[in-house]
């Protein structure tokens, strides 16, 4: 199988608009995120993690600073003291790269940041957001941002001498990668084959409580009736379901008739021509609904695949 494209969307202006060809062949609209709320949702995220961590510093200096008054009689820090220190650089480690994995991981594909400012992390083909992707695109940090500072803030003093220089300007290449592309991806963007996408922060849950199909099953248009056994309804998880939530909210005729083809050939099912926004409506609530009540059980389908 091809690998699916990108290419920008027709008869948009905007500049960010993109057009992605899912491994189904399900043409999805995405507008790529600004670099200028990319920046500020990384600060957001730099915002919360030193917050947390100056919680936590205190909380345990409060909780076990004594430890650090005592020695062992030998001026050295006790064992207690030590266990501590090498407890509390694992916490520093892990927030460093367990933040970003661990909420990019999920379901959301954001951090905190991101979902502030209405962005999300998207696999550039179309298809599920892995976990290689996301290790790998973050794992390309420190050598996009914190590398980089570190050189540029030595260079003025002269240390390393010109190499030092050098290697400043090398790796200030990697921290303005993204200035330099159309799609605003960082070098890690790159490499993992992901980019940053407006995520619209309206709830479809909301849109569809008044839709008749959504909530009954029975389209207004041709009276006919949308009711999916669990066989049906179990093709499909939650990255399916997200898809499908922007699929209708974006509310475009040709993707939603080509989803609801795609769903009617997977599942065995024909509907009539002109009411293809009304079976997806009763198949979301539906398949939601189902989802939802799996996780109350401790039952997760993440996706198709799962």
């Amino acid at each position: 199988m091809n690998r699916p494209a990108s290419a920008p969307m027709r008869n948009l202006p905007d500049k960010r608009r993109r057009t992605v060809v899912t491994p189904e062949g399900i043409a999805l609209p995405f507008t790529i995120g600004s670099r200028a709320a990319r920046f500020g949702a990384l600060l957001l995220d730099f915002l919360i993690i030193g917050l947390a961590l100056l919680a936590l510093t205190l909380l345990l200096i409060w909780m076990f600073g004594g430890l650090f008054s005592a020695t062992d009689g030998t001026g050295a820090m006790n064992g207690a003291a030590e266990f501590l220190m090498i407890f509390y650089f694992l916490l520093l480690f892990a927030a460093r790269y367990g933040y970003f994995l661990g909420f990019e991981m999920g379901p959301r594909g954001a951090t905190p940041g991101k979902r502030l400012l209405g962005l999300r992390v998207a696999a550039r083909d179309g298809g599920r957001l892995t976990a290689e992707a996301v290790i790998a695109r973050n794992l390309l940090r420190d050598i996009e941002i914190f590398l980089p500072l570190v050189l540029i803030f030595s260079a003025p003093s002269g240390e390393g001498g010109p190499a030092g220089v050098a290697a400043a300007a090398w790796f200030a290449c990697f921290m303005l990668f993204a200035v330099f592309n159309k799609d605003a991806m960082r070098a890690g963007d790159l490499i993992a084959g992901t980019w940053v996408v407006e995520a619209p922060r309206a709830r479809l849950a909301a849109a569809l409580s008044t839709s008749a199909a959504a909530a009954s099953g029975t389209s207004s248009l041709t009276g006919a009736r949308y009711d999916f056994s669990d066989s049906e309804l179990g093709v499909y998880g939650e990255y399916e379901l997200q898809t499908l939530e922007r699929v209708l909210r974006d509310s475009n005729d040709d993707t939603i008739g080509q989803v609801a083809e795609t769903i009617c050939r997977k599942i065995g099912w024909t509907t009539g021509a002109g009411d293809e926004r009304a079976f997806l409506e009763a198949f979301y609530a539906q398949l939601r609904a189902r989802l939802e009540g799996g996780l109350r059980f401790g039952q997760r389908k993440a996706d198709k695949y799962s």
